[in-house]
C-alpha cells in the first residue's frame, strides 16, 4: 500500500505537470500574439517602451531591431509546437524557443519589418509539486486504510496464534483446546488441531494403562519369586537370586517411571526445597551413605515436589554409584533455582555429554556393564526438568568428577 500511495502520487503529479505545461503555453501564445500586433504598430523608438508596458510578472518582453539571426534550441521543439498549436497566427512570425538568460525558458518572434521581440518566462517552469500538503493530504485515507487492514489481519490470524500457544502447552502435557474460529482456513486447521490432541490423549491414556497393566503383572511374580528365594538353602543362591531380582525390579521401575506408566498427574505446589534436599542427605547419611549438602536452609518455589524429588534422586544414586559419594548444592536466585549434584567420579567424556540424554544409552567407559538398569536414569531427569520448564546441564570439573546442575525458573503462582 505504501508503494502504490508513492506511485500514484507521482502519477497524479506528473498528470498535473503535464496540463499546468499545456495552460502555460496557452498563456504565452495569447500574450505574444497580443504583443507582437501592439509592437509591430509603434514606431521603432516607441517599442522599447510598449514592450515595458507589455512585461507581467510572468513574461518579460523586450524588443531587437534589425540583427543577427537568433539561433534556435531544437530542446524547446515540443514548447514551440504547443504555442503555435494554440496560436496558428505566429506559425509566419518565425518562432524560436531558446532558453534566455535569467528564465527557464525564453526565445523570440519576427516582426513584419524583420525586427524581433524578445520573451521570457520570469517564473521557472514548474516541476513535481510534491508540497507537504498534498501529500498529507494523500496521506490521510491511506494510513487509515493501512491501520483499518492491519487490524483486520491481527484479527483474522488472532486463532493461530492461540493455536501456536497451545501447541506449546499441549508439548508440556497440558490439555490446550483452541476455540474453532476465525476464516474457514484456519477455523479447519483449529479443527484438525483439537481433533489430533484429542487422538493423541486418547493413545497415551490407552499406553499409560496398558503399561500399568503390564508393570503390575511383571511385580507381582518378581515378588512371588522374592518370596520362594528365601527358602533357598544356599546362601550364595539366594543372593544372586536377590540381585537378578533386585535388577529386574529396578529395571521395569525405570522403564515405567520414563513411558509414565505409574506415574499419576502431580500439580505444583509451594515447597521449601532446601528443606527437600537437606532430608534427602539425611536418608543418605541414615543408610551409611556419604552424601553432603551445600545451601540455604529454606528455600520456597512453586514446584512438582515428586518429580523434582525423582530427578534429584537419580542423580544422586548415579554419583554414589561411580563416585561413592555425592554432594547436593542449592543456590538460588531471584528468578531460578540451581540445583548441582556434584561427585568425585570418573566422569564422562566430553564428546558423550549430550548422548547420555538419550533413552537407552549406556557408556561403557563411564559406566561398567553391569550396571542396574535401561540407561534411563538420566533421561528421567531430563524429561522431568523439561516438564517443570528448567534446563539439564552435565559438565565434568576441573578437579575431577562430574557435575549435573538442573536449573528450574521460579514460578509466580501455583496456577499452571
Amino acid at each position: 500500500m505504501v508503494v502504490e500511495f508513492g506511485v500514484s502520487t507521482w502519477l497524479y503529479e506528473r498528470a498535473s505537470q503535464f496540463s499546468v505545461r499545456d495552460d502555460e503555453a496557452r498563456r504565452l501564445a495569447e500574450h505574444l500574439v497580443i504583443s507582437r500586433a501592439l509592437i509591430a504598430r509603434r514606431a521603432p523608438a516607441e517599442r522599447p517602451a510598449m514592450a515595458a508596458d507589455l512585461t507581467t510578472r510572468r513574461y518579460a518582453i523586450d524588443w531587437q531591431p534589425v540583427g543577427a539571426q537568433p539561433a534556435t534550441d531544437a530542446t524547446f521543439a515540443d514548447a514551440r509546437s504547443q504555442v503555435i498549436e494554440w496560436e496558428p497566427s505566429l506559425a509566419d512570425a518565425d518562432v524560436r524557443m531558446m532558453r534566455r538568460p535569467g528564465a527557464t525558458l525564453g526565445g523570440v518572434l519576427s516582426l513584419p519589418d524583420g525586427s524581433w521581440l524578445g520573451f521570457r518566462a520570469l517564473p521557472p517552469l514548474r516541476d513535481l509539486d510534491l508540497s507537504q500538503g498534498r501529500i498529507l493530504l494523500a496521506l490521510i485515507p491511506a494510513m487509515a486504510l493501512m491501520l483499518i487492514g492491519g487490524l483486520l489481519v491481527r484479527r483474522t490470524l488472532r486463532p493461530m496464534r492461540r493455536l501456536a500457544a497451545a501447541a506449546d502447552r499441549f508439548g508440556e502435557g497440558e490439555r490446550a483446546y483452541v476455540e474453532e474460529e476465525g476464516p474457514s482456513e484456519v477455523r479447519h486447521t483449529v479443527v484438525a488441531f483439537n481433533r489430533m490432541q484429542a487422538r493423541i490423549e486418547r493413545l497415551i491414556a490407552d499406553r499409560t494403562q496398558a503399561l500399568a497393566a503390564v508393570g503390575h503383572d511383571l511385580r507381582t511374580p518378581l515378588a512371588r519369586l522374592r518370596l520362594r528365594a528365601e527358602s533357598v538353602v544356599d546362601g550364595d543362591s539366594r543372593e544372586a537370586i536377590d540381585r537378578d531380582l533386585g535388577e529386574m525390579e529396578a529395571m521395569v521401575a525405570s522403564l515405567m517411571a520414563f513411558l509414565g506408566g505409574d506415574a499419576d498427574p502431580e500439580a505444583p505446589v509451594l515447597t521449601d526445597v532446601a528443606v527437600l534436599c537437606a532430608t534427602m542427605v539425611d536418608d543418605l547419611e541414615d543408610r551409611g551413605l556419604d552424601g553432603y549438602y551445600r545451601g540455604p536452609d529454606h528455600c520456597e518455589m512453586v514446584v512438582r515436589p515428586s518429580s523434582l524429588k525423582r530427578a534429584l534422586t537419580n542423580l544422586v544414586d548415579n554419583a554414589l554409584h561411580y563416585a561413592g559419594s555425592a554432594t547436593l548444592v542449592v543456590a538460588p536466585s531471584a528468578v531460578a533455582v540451581a540445583f548441582t549434584v556434584e561427585d568425585d567420579g570418573p566422569g564422562i567424556p566430553e564428546e558423550q555429554l549430550k548422548r547420555v540424554l538419550e533413552p537407552f544409552v549406556r557408556l561403557d567407559i563411564a559406566r561398567p556393564r553391569d550396571t542396574v538398569g535401561f540407561g534411563l536414569g538420566l533421561p528421567i531427569v531430563a524429561r522431568i526438568v523439561e516438564a517443570e520448564g528448567g534446563t539439564l546441564t552435565l559438565a565434568n570439573r576441573a578437579t575431577g568428577g562430574l557435575a549435573a546442575t538442573i536449573r528450574l525458573p521460579r514460578r509466580a503462582s501455583a496456577t499452571l
